[in-house]
């Protein structure tokens, strides 16, 4: 399990990097690893940080008692470059899942469908349906199209150890937005299960109020 945190806040207007925020005493990364341990305490998580965050994570785990054993690994100057680091740390024959640590409300069945489907196929990523109207802009001009051809793409995306690994030997490119767009890149397909609504990252200030509002909701 790669749980990605490398955000600056930038887009949250904040000096905490977003995966730093508290909600109920807690981080949003701590929430997000909480939810992986609940659904199997035995799973392995590596936390991939930028250096110079982990002496305050690790200030945070022991202020906090942090229960969740996990490896460190040291964040790129990209997400590609951050999985690729955590990446190191992965046994070649099982199955791993990588995840944004700003995405703490990830439900278990999504998780457990996601490792199903990569067992069986080699990979799966958790989608939802477009249920905004979309339109295409082309030198100037806007056209509608059908947004049942479209899909939002979540996390976790979990795939075969020795697939993935193989996958980030490529060249970086910055079409590589998440880990399927890498695997995809060898031509390897990539099948999709059903994600969950309440599955946002976390990333601007509207978001935190969605997220206050789903921290409630879940006591």
């Amino acid at each position: 399990m790669i749980i990605v945190a490398g955000g600056k806040g930038l887009r949250m207007g904040s000096k905490l990097p977003k995966q730093f925020i508290p909600f109920q005493g807690k981080p949003v990364l701590m929430h997000t690893m909480q939810a992986f341990y609940q659904w199997n305490p035995n799973a392995w998580q590596i936390l991939v940080l930028p250096r110079d965050h982990q002496p305050y994570w690790r200030m945070l785990c022991k202020e906090l008692n942090c229960p969740i054993p996990h490896q460190i690994a040291d964040g790129g100057k990209t997400r590609f470059h951050s999985v690729l680091s955590g990446l190191q740390w992965v046994d070649s024959d099982s199955l791993v899942a990588v995840h944004d640590g700003v995405r703490p409300f990830v439900a278990p069945e999504v998780i457990s469908a996601c490792f199903e489907e990569a067992a069986c196929s080699g990979s799966a990523i958790p989608v939802l349906p477009m249920i905004e109207s979309l339109r295409k802009t082309e030198d100037g001009k806007s056209m509608p199209v059908d947004r049942t051809l479209y899909h939002t793409v979540q996390t976790p995306q979990v795939f075969r150890s020795n697939l993935l690994q193989e996958a980030y030997q490529q060249s970086f490119t910055p079409l590589f937005t998440d880990d399927a767009s890498v695997v995809e890149a060898m031509g390897t397909a990539i099948r999709m299960v059903p994600g969950n609504r309440e599955n946002i990252k976390i990333t601007d200030p509207f978001d935190l109020i969605i997220a206050e509002a789903l921290f409630s909701n879940s006591n």
